[in-house]
């Protein structure tokens, strides 16, 4: 096992990557606490870790929300006792179309959640991180953050803002030993790979298959690798590192 005895939060582990990721931390040790906004599959990634022989507990919320994030930093003390790792992988997109098109309330909700949620995970994470003088954020921001496509402008923007700032965290917690990187998978077999592509089509999926070299989609399990990695003691001396987990597309 490569997270034993450690204490992790994964935002948006409902499904997709974040149910990935809070599985295989589970299954490397760790206990986890699952947090999404929809309760029923939140609830179901747990079962399914449960059942698996590993441990955890669900505690939905917004993560665009104080409160919640609040609440959910105080969920995990009180369940487990400490919190070693926060996964912030939460996060949602507009469907691919012109950039005008967007209509400012789904703006806004974009850099709530992919951005404004650092922001609040750190308010009330770091604290107890500095008081420990260790702990571990991870950020599942996006290729989009590093190569910008059309269709998705403002989408881009915000895993581009959620790169920059978890770099900038890395740089001022570096002195705490707090330790902050970066993944950016390529479009998986997610909720929102529908909105990326705009229609989910044989043809369109094609389209998206032959723009990454090794020729699929990101799973789940992949990125759930590379959030295993900068969780554990292998990753100590790492820190403002971003990983494409994307085939190659970056190249």
């Amino acid at each position: 096992m490569r997270l034993p005895n450690k204490i992790a939060i994964v935002t948006g582990a409902g499904s997709g990557f974040g149910r990935g990721i809070a599985q295989r931390f589970a299954a490397e040790g760790a206990r986890v606490v699952v947090n999404d906004l929809n309760a029923e599959n939140g609830e179901h990634t747990v079962q399914e870790i449960i059942e698996a022989g590993g441990h955890a507990q669900f505690c939905g919320g917004d993560v665009s929300r104080d409160a919640d994030v609040k609440h959910l930093v105080q969920f995990a003390l009180a369940a487990y006792g400490g919190l070693h790792v926060v996964v912030n992988n939460a996060g949602t997109t507009h469907k691919n179309q012109p950039m005008l098109d967007v209509s400012e309330e789904q703006f806004d909700r974009i850099y709530q959640v992919n951005v404004k949620s650092l922001f609040l995970s750190a308010r009330h994470v770091v604290p107890h991180f500095r008081e420990q003088r260790n702990g571990v954020f991870i950020t599942i921001a996006s290729t989009a953050g590093v190569r910008p496509r059309p269709g998705l402008t403002w989408y881009n923007g915000s895993k581009g803002a959620a790169i920059v700032t978890s770099r900038s965290m890395a740089a001022e917690l570096a002195k705490d030993n707090i330790r902050v990187n970066v993944i950016n998978p390529v479009a998986g077999e997610t909720a929102m790979l529908a909105d990326f592509m705009g229609q989910d089509t044989p043809e369109r999926r094609a389209q998206f298959v032959a723009s990454i070299p090794l020729g699929r989609l990101s799973q789940p399990s992949d990125i759930a690798t590379a959030a295993v990695f900068f969780a554990s003691d292998e990753a100590a001396f790492i820190t403002g590192a971003c990983l494409e987990v994307d085939g190659g597309r970056c190249v």
